[in-house]
């Protein structure tokens, strides 16, 4: 059972009444620490990067001083969040590249964010969506698993899930679709115990209608 387009709009709709502009909840100034922030989220919760990166940007806020900080030291402070090591070399070498082939900025297409290490194309999503307002689609668990369940897609592949939420999703909900999903996925729609009676959109969710 698929959404129809007018309960795709609605769902839209109920979530930008509840939520108008709704914003990441990493912690970041820039572009530069948007990136650094989403790689460095992989496998864990935002909450627990905030913590890392606050110390971290104190100390090296530009590609620049991350490079001179070193994967040593980055790896030391953003311990805490696990799979330390992989993501502090690719921290820090995102960096160098940046600086070697963009100047120190980070770049704006899918390619060029891709050539980064540690940069998968729902990083590379994010950056394009927060950063400079593409109306892309980053699927992580929280979209797929949401997706999933309202009725968008049976598919249980992220790059698949990406195609049909931008195929369907109408252009003017884009900017925010996945921010929508996600906060929906993270306190609502949980994967274990879904707070079903506390959902604004229980009525046309796929999952409801087939219990």
């Amino acid at each position: 059972m698929k959404l129809k387009s007018e309960e795709i709009i609605e769902i839209f709709e109920r979530f930008k009444k509840q939520n108008p502009a709704p914003r990441p909840e990493l912690e970041y100034s820039d572009n530069y620490t948007l990136l650094v922030a989403v790689v460095l989220s992989a496998q864990t919760t935002d909450k627990s990067v905030n913590k890392v990166t606050e110390k971290l940007f104190k100390l090296a806020p530009v590609p620049q001083k991350m490079v001179r900080l070193g994967a040593e030291k980055v790896e030391e402070i953003i311990r805490p969040i696990g799979l330390s090591k992989n993501k502090s070399k690719n921290v820090v070498e995102l960096s160098k590249q940046l600086i070697e082939n963009f100047n120190g900025t980070v770049p704006d297409t899918m390619k060029e964010l891709l050539s980064l290490s540690g940069v998968g194309r729902k990083t590379a999503n994010v950056v394009l969506n927060v950063a400079f307002g593409k109306k892309v689609m980053p699927v992580d668990t929280h979209v797929l698993r949401v997706s999933q369940r309202i009725g968008f897609s049976d598919c249980d592949n992220p790059e698949e899930m990406e195609k049909v939420l931008v195929e369907k999703i109408p252009s003017e909900y884009m900017k925010h679709a996945h921010h929508w999903l996600i906060l929906h996925g993270r306190y609502v729609c949980t994967a274990r115990a879904p707070k079903c009676e506390e959902c604004i959109i229980k009525d046309i969710c796929k999952l409801n209608r087939i219990k």
